[in-house]
């Protein structure tokens, strides 16, 4: 990964994370209720961009692209697609950080960081939520 395909990756799972906030909560009150045009326009919009981030190799689902809108999907099957992409973010993402210890004289500090073209750099990121 390059600088602008890390501020691509943080803004495009930033904006799943928001959706799947949103969408979660529709989801509650009524699953089966189909999501609108309006929201599923946006929705497919970063979905799509999604896509383009994960590639082949870490995109969640080798046969969907994005919601059809003719045939609005429902709360809990974007619910569901969403979670599959955050993920797959996360994966893409820990398999692109590596850790730093230091010690700063009374205890260790843990610091984790983006790898950019094949390199260690200094731009931080957080902890991978799951640790092999």
């Amino acid at each position: 990964m390059n600088n602008n395909e890390i501020n691509n990756f943080e803004k495009t799972q930033t904006q799943l994370e928001g959706l799947l906030t949103e969408i979660t909560i529709l989801a509650r009150k009524s699953p089966n209720d189909g999501v609108n045009k309006f929201k599923l326009k946006f929705i497919n919009e970063i979905i799509l961009s999604g896509n383009k981030i994960l590639g082949a190799t870490y995109k969640p689902l080798d046969s969907f692209e994005k919601f059809d809108e003719d045939d609005l999907p429902s709360n809990s099957d974007v619910t569901f697609i969403l979670s599959q992409y955050l993920n797959c973010f996360e994966k893409l993402r820990a398999d692109n950080i590596y850790i730093e210890q230091k010690y700063d004289g009374n205890k260790y500090i843990f610091e984790w960081y983006w790898v950019i073209n094949k390199s260690k750099s200094k731009i931080k990121t957080a902890p991978p939520k799951k640790i092999k």
